[in-house]
């Protein structure tokens, strides 16, 4: 990490564990959100069509996407990161897409831009998929609920520190430096 000390603490997260843990949180949101559709539609049904089928791959895709511009546009709302200094991307070795910035941002800042995305793409469509009855998006808002589980892991890692701890993103890897504000004050002057 060129131009910045030690940090305090590097938060890390375990890969294969939050994989395990998404598929969890997925099962229960699909779970959940297919009972509340059975509620309110008062009928279960199971498309098999081929459009249904390529729909829901086509909005996967795109709510990936989607996901990560929402890291990116929490990065911008929230910690004043300039779009330059932005990059976004896939690493297929982990089977990760990622969104990361080199600028410092605060602890409270990321956390807001860690959970951006879970609203915007897990939560809102979830609410429209259910208000409009539409099957395929409701999957695809339990798929994505269920994607966010590295961010929630950051996020619970990240809520026991102070606000104001600056953290830097790591631009490869599921990892975060962690400093105190006062070190960075004085290493960088």
């Amino acid at each position: 990490m060129s131009g910045f000390p030690e940090p305090d603490e590097v938060i890390e997260i375990d890969l294969p564990k939050v994989a395990k843990h998404g598929l969890y949180i997925t099962a229960f949101s699909l779970v959940l959100l297919l009972a509340i559709h059975f509620i309110l539609e008062k009928a279960i049904y199971f498309f098999t069509d081929i459009i249904s089928i390529l729909l829901l791959i086509v909005g996967y895709v795109l709510l990936i996407v989607l996901h990560e511009f929402f890291h990116l546009l929490g990065f911008r709302v929230f910690a004043h990161v300039p779009w330059k200094r932005m990059v976004v991307g896939v690493n297929l070795k982990l089977g990760i897409a990622y969104a990361t910035t080199d600028k410092l941002m605060t602890n409270k800042a990321i956390r807001k831009a860690l959970l951006l995305p879970f609203w915007m793409t897990g939560i809102i469509p979830a609410i429209i998929g259910l208000y409009q009855g539409e099957l395929v998006l409701i999957i695809l808002a339990a798929l994505l609920i269920g994607g966010a589980a590295g961010d929630f892991e950051m996020y619970r890692k990240l809520k026991r520190l102070p606000n104001d701890w600056l953290i830097k993103d790591d631009p490869k890897l599921p990892k975060l430096y962690v400093f105190a504000p006062e070190r960075i004050e004085k290493e960088v002057k």
